[in-house]
């Protein structure tokens, strides 16, 4: 298939590469920045543009992966070429790009990209959704090209994934990086907590995460979180989380969630 990727960040930029391997034409990249736009071109063999009015109109699906808030415009520039439209956000529904065409779709992988690191594309879950079924039949076949773990998700399940995939994702990454700066201001290296945030990270390939659950807060070991909440009087923000996510744990099991 030709196809238009509209976007050259993280996601734009392993979604490209995915469909090159399989086989597929990358046609042009859009990018605001031409530059960006370029080196993700270059990888690809496509032409690289920084203005929509230069879009070639010889491609069989624009796949558009900008910020959420973008999409509704760029769908509304592109709508004219009459083509199957395909977004890949995870939070915005359909009904955004049916309000200008009804040919589209969406194409939603659901892990977490940077542009330094591979990956095997054909491990992450595609999400996908169309206007019709004939759209997603196309989505369908052209999903299972560069990968092997395809699911049919409605935009408001795509939503609730989205938002579980925050919580599994971005506030635990978050919290490493609060990990990080508790050693570093105690001359520590993150380096010894990573054993522990790979065995944490297995054991939940293999058993429900409250399953597994330890530390202080499940076992309602009350002097040890006093103790580390007064560690945290200076600050504030993590003692506040701290507080939040034990109580969180301490409830979990209560009701019956947590390990045995």
């Amino acid at each position: 298939m030709h196809i238009t990727i509209i976007g050259s960040g993280n996601v734009a930029t392993h979604l490209a590469a995915a469909f090159k391997n399989a086989g597929h034409r990358i046609v042009q990249v859009y990018s605001p920045d031409i530059q960006h736009a370029s080196l993700l071109a270059y990888h690809v063999g496509a032409e690289a543009i920084d203005n929509l009015a230069h879009i070639n109109p010889d491609t069989g699906m624009f796949i558009i992966s900008v910020k959420d808030d973008a999409i509704a415009h760029v769908a509304k520039n592109l709508a004219i070429y009459q083509k199957l439209i395909v977004h890949t956000s995870g939070a915005t529904g359909l009904d955004t790009l049916l309000a200008y065409t009804g040919k589209a779709g969406v194409l939603y992988p659901l892990q977490t990209f940077s542009k330094s690191r591979e990956l095997d594309f054909f491990t992450v879950p595609l999400c996908i959704e169309a206007a019709d079924e004939v759209i997603y039949t196309d989505i369908q076949q052209l999903a299972a090209t560069v990968s092997n773990n395809v699911y049919s998700i409605n935009s408001a399940g795509r939503k609730i994934l989205h938002l579980a995939a925050v919580f599994a994702c971005n506030f635990p990454n978050y919290l490493y990086s609060a990990a990080q700066q508790l050693l570093a201001g105690h001359n520590m290296d993150f380096n010894m907590l990573r054993p522990l945030i790979l065995e944490t990270a297995q054991k939940v390939q293999e058993h429900l995460p409250a399953d597994v659950q330890t530390g202080p807060a499940v076992r309602n070991d009350q002097q040890t979180m006093n103790n580390h909440l007064q560690m945290l009087n200076d600050t504030p923000q993590l003692k506040e989380l701290y507080e939040l996510l034990s109580q969180g744990i301490i409830k979990n099991n209560v009701d019956g969630h947590g390990a045995k």
